[in-house]
């Protein structure tokens, strides 16, 4: 079983205190699309494998507004991953005989993604199943379920259905057993030697967080006034038992060593969407950190002699910075009515890329969230039967899991806000999914096509497109986090490769990248226990989308527009980069040249 779904799309920052920004213009007004006869017929064929697929993983398909599934819980019981991969060969099969016959390019491209998705499936799950002991964070996984459902911008009836979901997951609902019954029996039955248990901190991070997630849980029901106290009061007892067996019998056998066998490793990076040999990424990163580093000495005295002061080292800079903190409770009005309007009237103004016809959404994080996704991140909109609701930037104030690391205090100031509202918002994830659902994307080159590197490229590049645009200070920090960006290119297979490990790692993003403590045993989490591979997307996606840009201004020269190119980029949802630059050399160069000419 996959982790919680959680998009965990990135981090940026911001500058100093402005005055409050002039109101941005209207976002411009776009006519919905109709949808092409083509991606009617691409989205039917995704069916077959959304319906084989769906029962293992409803939570994912219900959080992305795939009907059917709101009351379902994923299929934990005795080989669901064997019946996982027949199902899901099955479907496969059947996308290769509609490919067989198929004529339209752009559906044959998309039955090609749907196809290789259903392969890539069946090779994570038979290499994990043989590889690894299956352990569950249940109290994580039922929060991240229900959170799904309740929420401001799910309609009622939907909402009502996490009642029979939370049965689901205790056993009281016709047919179902209790999700902490099952998980200790696919622990238990797995007794083969050399199989790779959890690590320490994630088990030990999942019974400091129960607390957090049931109070949480609790308060979701609370605050949508629905009646599941029976259900509640059984999933309490159940985790609490859980807690009681894993800390008896899981956390005694925990892993303390970091490092990923080879073929789990590779498998991680295929999984994100990175195609090279690790190796390969930490040279390429080592000069981007280089050639960051040496930028952002040049900026960080002239941010010192704007403050007066005089240190004038960038990590010593970013410090300073950092000691005029917003208040909680400012956080985010600084957001929404300084920073946010102000980025969409420079996006406007400087013809970056069409704006979507709505504003965007941004909000604190709570505490269970924060205990689950400690990073800023992106909650997207449902993408499939969207009837008007938003995608959400949600920021922590707090990484609960630090401990004694101190103050998560990398986003809570005027500097810190800019770049991280470029990544998380416009231009970055807010645009780049509300625009898969205003334009209409096939579910192909959404739900299929999505992994960390077709996303968190196109966020990264957005920070790049506004850098110039954005206040000195604030220009300094989006060094900062590009640095950040290829530090995890090298740090992530580092420790996985068993070429470092974590409190050299911790010692770097302190010390060299100018992180806080909280952030960077974030960040050591991430690479090295809740995502080893994720981390290395960012600067490999922005990589090639650099390459991309820097070789379509050549072959268009003076008749490169921009504006136009990176909507192009958006109208493809998220294609990999392969098909992206195929996209761009067969469709928009011939389109843009073909337009000057006329």
């Amino acid at each position: 079983m996959t982790k919680p779904l959680v998009l965990a799309l990135a981090l940026a920052l911001a500058t100093p205190g402005l005055a409050l920004a002039a109101p941005a213009p209207a976002p411009v007004k776009t006519a919905p699309r109709s949808t092409p006869a083509w991606v009617t017929r691409s989205n039917d064929y995704a069916q077959i494998l959304l319906k084989a697929q769906g029962p293992f993983q409803p939570e994912q398909l219900s959080f992305f507004g795939v009907p059917g599934f709101d009351d379902k819980v994923s299929d934990y019981g005795p080989g669901y991953a064997a019946r996982y991969r027949a199902a899901t060969a099955s479907a496969r099969d059947q996308l290769r005989a509609k490919l067989a016959t198929e004529k339209d390019p752009n559906v044959r491209q998309d039955l090609e993604i749907l196809v290789q998705a259903a392969d890539d499936a069946i090779e994570a799950s038979t290499i994990n199943e043989k590889m690894t002991r299956p352990w569950l964070d249940v109290g994580q996984t039922v929060f991240g379920g229900l959170q799904g459902l309740l929420s401001d911008q799910t309609p009622p009836a939907r909402r009502a259905m996490a009642v029979k979901r939370l049965q689901a997951y205790v056993g009281m609902a016709p047919g179902s057993s209790p999700l902490t019954t099952l998980a200790r029996q696919r622990y238990e039955e797995r007794t083969e030697a050399g199989l790779l248990m959890p690590t320490q901190v994630e088990v030990q991070q999942s019974l400091d967080n129960l607390a957090t997630y049931r109070a949480g849980i609790k308060q979701l029901f609370d605050k949508y006034k629905l009646d599941a106290g029976p259900a509640l009061a059984q999933l309490d007892t159940q985790l609490a038992d859980y807690a009681a067996w894993t800390k008896a019998t899981v956390l005694p056998n925990a892993r303390t060593t970091y490092s990923l066998p080879p073929a789990l490793y590779a498998l991680s990076l295929k999984n994100v969407g990175i195609d090279i040999d690790p190796h390969t990424l930490i040279e390429r990163a080592q000069m981007e950190f280089a050639e960051t580093r040496n930028a952002m000495q040049q900026i960080a005295p002239l941010v010192a002699k704007a403050h007066g002061w005089t240190d004038t080292d960038y990590v010593d800079v970013i410090r300073h910075l950092k000691k005029t903190p917003i208040a909680d409770d400012k956080i985010e009005s600084h957001y929404r009515t300084v920073v946010m309007p102000e980025l969409d009237r420079l996006i406007a103004a400087n013809r970056v890329v069409s704006l979507p016809n709505r504003p965007m959404q941004m909000r604190v994080g709570t505490p269970a969230e924060n205990a689950q996704q400690p990073a800023p991140h992106f909650l997207p909109a449902p993408l499939v039967g969207n009837t008007g609701q938003q995608g959400t930037f949600v920021l922590p104030l707090s990484n609960p899991n630090a401990g004694a690391d101190g103050p998560y205090d990398d986003f809570n100031y005027p500097a810190g806000a800019w770049t991280l509202s470029a990544h998380e918002g416009r231009p970055g994830h807010e645009l780049q999914f509300t625009a898969m659902v205003e334009r209409g994307i096939s579910l192909a080159r959404t739900l299929y096509a999505f992994n960390s590197v077709n996303v968190e490229g196109w966020a990264l590049y957005a920070e790049a497109e506004m850098v110039p645009y954005e206040p000195l200070d604030g220009q300094l920090i989006a060094q900062q986090l590009r640095l950040l960006r290829a530090s995890r290119a090298i740090l992530d297979p580092m420790i996985n490769l068993g070429l470092t490990d974590r409190d050299t790692a911790f010692d770097w993003l302190v010390n060299k990248v100018g992180l806080s403590k909280a952030m960077a045993r974030q960040e050591i989490d991430r690479y090295s226990v809740n995502s080893p591979g994720q981390a290395g997307s960012y600067f490999y996606g922005y990589s090639q989308l650099m390459q991309l840009r820097t070789e379509t201004e050549i072959a268009l020269g003076d008749r490169f527009d921009r504006k136009a190119f990176n909507d192009f980029l958006l109208d493809q949802g998220l294609l990999p980069p392969r098909l992206l630059a195929k996209a761009v050399r067969e469709q928009f160069v011939p389109q843009q040249k073909a337009k000057s000419k006329g």
